[in-house]
């Protein structure tokens, strides 16, 4: 086969792996709001922790019995030093994105979730010392001034929404940056991940959600018609949410980090399209400006560690002190993302 019938079919298969990485991740995140708004099922928590069962069984099956991918031996004392404590952070990123789209539009949603790169570079600043050089402050000014003019002009905006989508933020960046030292010395793949984490975010998740919510739950069983079409769902979006990980799989080895980077904010402007199309939340000419101007400076932050990036590997150039980011931090456990809702 020619070169250039080589390079058309990987062209091909990366714009394949980015659509299927689309269409799973934004059919998760309606999925999801249609869930808590159409269904009226407002319990989050529950939600969540249908995803994490869905998670556990297709992670199990995925590897054990498919063997898609090989399993990763994690020393049983890793597993709880160190698998367990990113499990809890990787449960409370998936609550709170949960909640979040509770309360909120999934335009204003995926816009805060835009903030996590501003959210990283601050917590590295601030708690472990790094030093960024001045081109990663700049590309963090467009992002900042984006959310601040999007959350200002929000027609729909929820204060508990908020909170939650901006804490969500901060699980993620939590969740990236113990990942270098926790998991450090063991090569993960997303299935990989999901098939260590989803259990204890299960174990961690269950009680609380039966306390908080199990009454509530089997209220809405008693009293909501169509309660098999409803459940069957609640239960294909926490399917597709295992889903959403071979997708990233594919993405990421069919793609490079300035595509993953540029087609992970053209996928929220996905999103945001596709909600206002289904639930048609009311989005003001400057909303949409600060969502445009978030995603554009999420964008050039990537561009801009993709440069510092290459001048780090090229010898004889002097490296500038940053914090080390692989595509792989780049990425949800399982949605989005801030991805997932």
């Amino acid at each position: 086969m020619d070169e250039s019938k080589v390079l058309h079919l990987g062209m091909l298969r990366a714009v394949l792996a980015i659509l299927q990485w689309w269409g799973f991740n934004v059919t998760v995140i309606i999925m999801n709001k249609w869930i808590f708004q159409k269904l009226d099922f407002k319990f989050p928590l529950t939600v969540s922790c249908i995803h994490f069962v869905c998670s556990t069984v297709g992670a199990f099956v995925a590897i054990k019995f498919l063997k898609i991918k090989p399993l990763i031996e994690v020393k049983y004392q890793d597993r709880w030093r160190r698998i367990f404590p990113m499990s809890f952070v990787f449960c409370i990123n998936i609550v709170l994105g949960n909640v979040s789209l509770r309360y909120i539009p999934v335009s204003f949603m995926q816009t805060i979730k835009s903030f996590t790169p501003a959210t990283t570079v601050i917590l590295q600043w601030l708690v472990w010392k790094k030093i960024f050089e001045w081109r990663i402050w700049a590309s963090l000014v467009p992002i900042v001034g984006g959310i601040l003019l999007t959350s200002i002009t929000e027609l729909s905006f929820n204060g508990l929404g908020f909170c939650a989508a901006l804490l969500g933020c901060l699980a993620t960046s939590t969740k990236t940056i113990l990942a270098e030292s926790l998991l450090h010395g063991y090569k993960f793949d997303s299935i990989n991940t999901v098939y260590y984490m989803a259990p204890y975010a299960t174990m961690i998740l269950a009680i609380p959600a039966m306390l908080i919510e199990g009454a509530g739950v089997m209220n809405w069983i008693y009293t909501h018609q169509s309660i098999y079409s409803s459940l069957v769902i609640i239960f294909s979006s926490g399917i597709l949410a295992f889903c959403l990980n071979f997708s990233i799989f594919y993405v990421i080895h069919s793609t490079t980090a300035v595509t993953f980077n540029v087609a992970g904010n053209m996928k929220v402007a996905v999103a945001v399209l596709v909600s206002w199309l289904i639930f048609r939340n009311p989005i003001s000419a400057m909303n949409a400006f600060g969502c445009a101007v978030t995603l554009l400076g999420c964008t050039f932050y990537g561009y801009v560690r993709h440069l510092l990036s290459q001048q780090a590997a090229v010898p004889g150039m002097p490296r500038t002190p940053r914090t080390p980011r692989g595509r792989m931090e780049m990425i949800p456990i399982v949605n989005n993302k801030q991805d997932k809702a």
